[in-house]
């Protein structure tokens, strides 16, 4: 099952630059009972289809639904060749970062509500969402970008990699290993917006009242058979986190922030493990050995 927590393409609608761009190089999708997720960028989206009418009567449901209040501002865009609406808002985490969000409202194809969420951390690109809203409302994803929720393997940057059964997904581009690690990732078009998406998902830990650093430090890894560097950091966590964590026992938990170049294209990673998982000789528990090696 899919759990997004608060905290996913730019291309202009001409086949020469998609072409050229290699926009579902970068893009993973997953279908769940009522919505589809996609992770791209560092941009989180969100797309679900009602089958309701797009009426005024009805689009009035879909904004309680969505929580979307009576005095937010709904704007047509006229650039969109669909019938819609769409508000902007923002959620302050901390005093440097603004987690931005637009929801558009579009009559798709079948003349339904198709909703089309995006979320992303101190950005945000109108071009990118009208783009991202064709191939979604005409089913022009291609299938070898959806990932099953019923996890055996992952297309990680590229490379297929097998998964032990004891793994399943928490969000978009998020697998947990109980015993055996976590990591998240997205794909990123240039290395600048990786290193942002690192540094704010770091920001944003670090902000957080539950959470104490202990200690931080860049160290030297091997990350997809290439030389690079990650921060270290490893937290000792408080509160409702620790409650969780001590169900098994973990006190803290060591993270590696890793942004760099795989296979052309520019990912951002996230890889993290508990005191009391299972750790290898090599200093690292399984899941996280399938893509990094520690250097001595």
């Amino acid at each position: 099952m899919i759990k997004l927590f608060t905290v996913i393409l730019f291309f202009i609608v001409t086949g020469s630059f998609a072409q050229n761009d290699n926009i579902f190089d970068r893009l993973q999708a997953i279908n769940s009972d009522d919505a589809t997720f996609y992770n791209i960028d560092g941009y989180t989206i969100t797309s679900q289809t009602f089958n309701y009418s797009f009426t005024e009567k009805n689009l009035k449901k879909v904004y309680r639904k969505y929580s979307v209040k009576s005095k937010e501002v709904k704007v047509k865009d006229e650039q969109l060749s669909y019938n819609n609406y769409y508000i902007n808002n923002q959620d302050r985490i901390t005093d440097s970062i603004v987690q931005n969000n637009a929801i558009y409202f579009v009559e798709d194809q079948e003349k339904r509500i198709t909703i089309i969420q995006f979320s992303a951390i101190n950005k945000s690109d109108k071009k990118f969402e009208r783009a991202i809203i064709k191939p979604i409302i005409e089913y022009k994803i291609p299938k070898e970008n959806f990932a099953s929720i019923s996890i055996d393997s992952i297309n990680f940057a590229g490379r297929k990699i097998k998964i032990e059964s004891s793994c399943g997904w928490t969000n978009i581009n998020t697998i947990q290993c109980p015993y055996n690690g976590e990591m998240n990732w997205s794909i990123h078009k240039e290395l600048e917006d990786a290193k942002n998406t690192i540094g704010q998902q770091f920001t944003i830990t670090k902000s957080k009242k539950s959470t104490k650093v202990l200690s931080e430090e860049i160290v030297d890894i091997v990350f997809e058979g290439a030389n690079t560097k990650a921060k270290k950091v490893v937290y000792d966590l408080t509160g409702v986190t620790s409650l969780l964590a001590s169900m098994s026992g973990g006190k803290t938990l060591t993270t590696y922030y890793v942004a760099t170049e795989v296979r052309g294209n520019y990912i951002s990673c996230v890889l993290s493990f508990w005191n009391n998982d299972n750790i290898t000789k090599n200093g690292l528990p399984s899941l996280l050995e399938k893509v990094m090696e520690l250097k001595k």
